[in-house]
């Protein structure tokens, strides 16, 4: 009989009781036998991981993009050639302007040449000494218009070595000094800044015999 009540006073333990205290084996979960291994803790997001990427825009988004890209050309494309039209118009304007008035400056200047030879027109005898002043007077206002507007004077010296860009020979005569220099002047030549309006008309020595073209 003692050994009924040994029987009875001793219970079955509990799995969590039957472990030992310094074990470190979690406990079973209910449900879950020994030989299935215990499932995975949830991975929480880590904060260093880059956010996902945007949703690309759609087919019909692009397509309105691209149309206002375009406009946007289309209409820098307009105003750039508006522009050179305009800048090609002031430019004919001024190549016509600049065509039509080339003499203007040379015009006005002449003008008081005029006013002077009418004046002495205008006297019914004049002296001769009157006539020469007149006559000064007039070459000194035409020199003048000529300076003005850069017309220089070709009047090379005599012995002057000939220069065919801008002296003409018109004879070749006998004289005492070397061949192929000018011996006079017949008439003077004219120069527009750089640029050779007429020639010199000049008579050059002629090579002397026996000279050997020295």
């Amino acid at each position: 009989m003692q050994n009924q009540e040994n029987r009875q006073e001793k219970k079955p333990e509990s799995p969590s009781a039957a472990l030992d205290p310094k074990s470190t084996t979690p406990p079973l979960q209910p449900g879950v036998s020994e030989n299935q291994a215990p499932a995975p803790a949830a991975h929480a997001p880590d904060k260093d991981e880059p956010a996902s990427a945007p949703a690309e825009p759609g087919v019909e988004e692009k397509l309105a993009i691209s149309e206002a890209k375009l406009a946007e050309l289309q209409d820098d494309y307009l105003r750039a050639r508006a522009e050179l039209d305009n800048v090609r118009r002031r430019v004919q304007e001024e190549v016509a302007r600049a065509h039509k008035y080339a003499i203007e400056g040379f015009a006005k200047s002449l003008t008081p040449v005029k006013d002077s030879l009418e004046t002495a027109l205008k006297i019914e005898t004049p002296s001769v000494d009157a006539l020469k002043e007149g006559v000064e007077i007039t070459l000194r206002q035409l020199n003048s218009a000529f300076e003005q507007n850069k017309l220089t004077e070709i009047n090379p010296d005599p012995g002057e070595k000939l220069d065919p860009a801008r002296h003409e020979a018109i004879s070749m005569i006998p004289a005492d000094q070397n061949a192929n220099t000018i011996v006079s002047v017949l008439q003077k030549g004219y120069m527009i800044s750089d640029r050779l309006l007429r020639p010199a008309l000049v008579t050059v020595a002629k090579e002397k015999p026996g000279s050997g073209g020295t």
